[in-house]
């Protein structure tokens, strides 16, 4: 029974780790399709780009971990707002189709200069001594970078929740998301206002492939492996909402991390198959919001 628990406590702190992660990554990807409506599934792209820089940062310059990240954070967005003048908000009003088609693009141009710059292979993460080691939490060790990536994603997102829903710039969003001709209307620039919000999102997927460059590995291969669970997130917490991810990757981390320690064999088939029958029940998602 003891063995059972301590099972039990690893999968879900290993879970809640991962889950942190994607919501991280996949936030920014919910609120730039609820906001814009535009299908972006080259999302992925951004962080792999953000633990390209931190591993390069860290490896070949030494720039110190933190640095790292913030470099990673703010490069990725900066890049994105370029992407998105230049090439997204040409394809605004475009149908899914080919929005889906030209990020699929995307990726296949963003693979092959991985490729082509860092080769084949997995990239290595060079942690600082503080965040090497074991954590003792309640009686128990714990990995202490998967620690601090549990506490740092916390405080990222208790600092976008209050930014979307206590701030002005929150309070467009939010008027864009439930009405955007009505948010025109009374004098938002939604041009503007979209500018921001995919730079804010594309960083913070910048951001969280930094950071969980030791969870999810940085390869050239990025973008196509995990697309299906940055969707999986998004579909089943809902677009344009902030809780609804959450939930959705804690969830999700929590079920594929035990799927994996207990059953192997069937790898991620179970989500997939949790994730038809949320769908089936629930078509906006679990905090979406119904037609």
């Amino acid at each position: 029974m003891e063995a059972f628990f301590a099972s039990l406590v690893s999968v879900a702190f290993h879970g809640a780790a991962l889950g942190m992660i994607l919501y991280v990554i996949s936030v920014g990807l919910s609120v730039t399709m609820g906001l814009m409506g535009f299908a972006n599934l080259a999302h992925g792209v951004f962080a792999m780009a953000g633990g390209y820089v931190l591993t390069t940062t860290i490896s070949r310059f030494g720039v110190p971990f933190p640095l790292a990240l913030a470099l990673a954070f703010v490069s990725v967005a900066a890049a994105s707002v370029v992407l998105e003048r230049l090439l997204y908000s040409r394809l605004y009003t475009a149908s899914d189709l080919e929005q889906v088609l030209f990020t699929i693009g995307l990726i296949f141009i963003a693979v092959a200069v991985a490729r082509f710059i860092y080769g084949t292979l997995q990239q290595p993460v060079v942690l600082p001594d503080y965040l090497k080691g074991q954590f003792a939490l309640l009686g128990r060790d714990f990995p202490a970078y998967r620690v601090f990536i549990i506490a740092f994603s916390a405080v990222m997102v208790g600092l976008l929740w209050f930014g979307v829903e206590r701030t002005r710039w929150g309070a467009m969003v939010r008027a864009t998301v439930d009405n955007r001709a009505m948010a025109q209307s009374v004098g938002i620039d939604t041009k503007r206002l979209f500018t921001l919000t995919f730079a804010l999102g594309s960083g913070l997927a910048g951001l969280g492939g930094g950071l969980g460059a030791e969870i999810i590995a940085i390869q050239p291969t990025y973008p196509f492996e995990n697309l299906v669970y940055f969707l999986v997130v998004v579909a089943v917490g809902g677009l344009g909402s902030l809780r609804g991810p959450f939930v959705a990757a804690l969830l999700i981390g929590i079920a594929d991390t035990a799927c994996k320690y207990w059953l192997p064999q069937y790898g991620a088939f179970p989500i997939y198959v949790a994730t038809i029958a949320i769908l089936l029940w629930r078509p906006a998602g679990l905090f979406g919001r119904r037609a």
